[in-house]
């Protein structure tokens, strides 16, 4: 019974549901600021998922890995933000978003690869950055 299930589902499919029970018990634990870090980290797999689709010609898997890095920019990083209570910083990370939301559609539509490197290496320091200040909060906390 077991073994005719499992010889239904691809390699892939395993990998992925493994993947995403780890994601799930890892949320469910984190902190806000590991969450976020969570989005960053999403993103940068997702962006590099979609490159080796691209490189081998899944349409399909790219457009899947692209749709996926722009719900964690729109949905989580710059749905997060809080324009009134952040400034001019909250506002600088919208605009960064919404660029590389506009880049990864561009990207998806002209197979584009060199416009997702670009869009890893904007969002990069911002990552690095999140990290730092993660860094320095636990630092005080102890």
């Amino acid at each position: 019974m077991f073994a005719s299930a499992l010889a239904r589902t691809t390699p892939g499919a395993s990998i992925n549901a493994y993947r995403q029970v780890g994601v799930e018990t890892a949320a469910s634990s984190a902190t806000p600021h590991q969450l976020v870090l969570m989005l960053f980290d999403g993103f940068r797999d997702a962006v590099a998922q979609a490159r080796g689709a691209m490189a081998a010609g899944r349409i399909d898997d790219k457009g899947r890995a692209i749709t996926r890095a722009l719900g964690i920019v729109g949905d989580g990083l710059r749905g997060g933000l809080n324009l009134e209570a952040g400034g001019s910083l909250a506002a600088d990370l919208e605009s960064l978003y919404t660029y590389v939301m506009l880049r990864l559609v561009h990207a998806n539509i002209h197979n584009d690869a060199a416009a997702l490197e670009e869009c890893t290496r904007l969002i990069e320091p911002v990552r690095t950055a999140w990290i730092a200040i993660g860094s320095q909060a636990e630092a005080k906390a102890h």
